[in-house]
């Protein structure tokens, strides 16, 4: 255990990392080929535009965050949770909760979504407090 507590330190960045990269693989198109998402998702274009630029903008926060102001790291969980909360309501709570492609939804249920917005809001809730090293004590 003393090993897993050394490396404390350095964990937040596995969720950080996870998190900006699905919002960067995720909102990079609709900013790169916006009128194509559009189309696609029967969103508006202003919309699909304004959504990548959140979705790659909370991302850079969120590893912004990791090595600089706790702001940066709150306001990008906050950003998650608001764009997958929209996710949920537009989208994937008509499918349930399976998003495993099993029985008839496809895979379009919403607990991926769940998941993104509690790891989301751990961080807005601890902010930068989740980077600091777990202190290792020496039993006598």
């Amino acid at each position: 255990m003393d090993q897993l507590n050394k490396l404390s330190g350095i964990a937040h960045w596995l969720p950080r990392l996870s998190l900006a990269s699905i919002f960067i693989y995720h909102g990079l198109p609709k900013i790169t080929m916006t009128g194509d998402v559009a189309a696609m998702m029967g969103m508006p274009f202003i919309m699909v535009l304004l959504l990548g630029i959140v979705e790659v903008g909370s991302s850079l926060l969120m590893l912004w965050g990791g090595v600089g102001p706790e702001w940066a790291t709150r306001i990008a969980g906050l950003l998650f949770t608001a764009v997958m909360i929209g996710a949920i309501v537009l989208v994937h709570a008509q499918y349930g909760w399976n998003s495993i492609n099993m029985g008839n939804n496809g895979g379009r249920g919403m607990e991926f979504q769940v998941l993104i917005i509690a790891v989301s809001l751990l961080y807005a809730f601890k902010g930068n407090a989740l980077n600091q090293k777990v202190e290792v004590s020496q039993a006598s």
